[in-house]
């Protein structure tokens, strides 16, 4: 099953898909890992990479594309995979469709409010990086980190206005993808705003 999970941040996407991947026992491929794996591989791909993420600009499409293809050759996804954060533009999108077929595109839909909680109550280790958040996963002691004992931050992108910002992004970004995908049959939308529970349930339920 080769399965893509859209959804705002804030909606979800990394619990669900740690939790559906270990179900279906196919690899979850996060852009975010792929990155940071490729960086510290020093690969020819990861390399160049690593040149845009250090001065703080976007990897391009054609650089992502190449790292997702690399990726998704390898022996754990011969079952198939779930993609995090892959395709957010139309031209990956296109260029996914030359690479691989894809089975089925799950969104996570949540309202603007919902993500706004989820993302503004994070907080994370400056020194390795956990996260937590103060209602739905706080620290054992307030403001310090349970696994090294260092400082939780609010990081900037965590921030009411940093986030307002990046949830207009995103949708505009990804509204075509919705289209897309939709005209292609492959669409499946699911209230992400309940509980974790349910919300992997019905995901369980699209992908049999």
């Amino acid at each position: 099953m080769r399965i893509i999970l859209l959804g705002l941040p804030g909606a979800g996407k990394g619990t669900q898909a740690r939790t559906i991947t270990k179900k279906l026992n196919i690899p979850h491929i996060s852009t975010g890992d792929i990155l940071r794996q490729a960086s510290e591989d020093r690969t020819p791909l990861g390399l160049k990479a690593k040149e845009y993420m250090d001065k703080g600009h976007l990897v391009p499409d054609d650089l992502m594309i190449d790292l997702i293809k690399e990726r998704i050759k390898r022996e754990d996804c011969k079952k198939g995979f779930l993609l995090d954060g892959f395709p957010r533009t139309m031209p990956q999108a296109e260029a996914l469709e030359k690479i691989s077929n894809i089975d089925k595109v799950i969104k996570l839909r949540i309202e603007n409010e919902v993500a706004i909680e989820r993302l503004s109550g994070r907080r994370t280790c400056k020194r390795c990086g956990a996260i937590y958040h103060i209602i739905y996963l706080p620290p054992k002691r307030e403001g310090i980190c349970d696994r090294c004992g260092e400082e939780l931050i609010i990081r900037e992108d965590d921030k009411r206005e940093a986030i307002l910002k990046r949830l207009e992004v995103y949708k505009e970004e990804t509204r075509p993808l919705i289209e897309y995908y939709r005209e292609k049959e492959l669409l499946t939308i699911i209230d992400g705003g309940r509980s974790e529970e349910e919300v992997t349930r019905d995901l369980l339920a699209s992908v049999r």
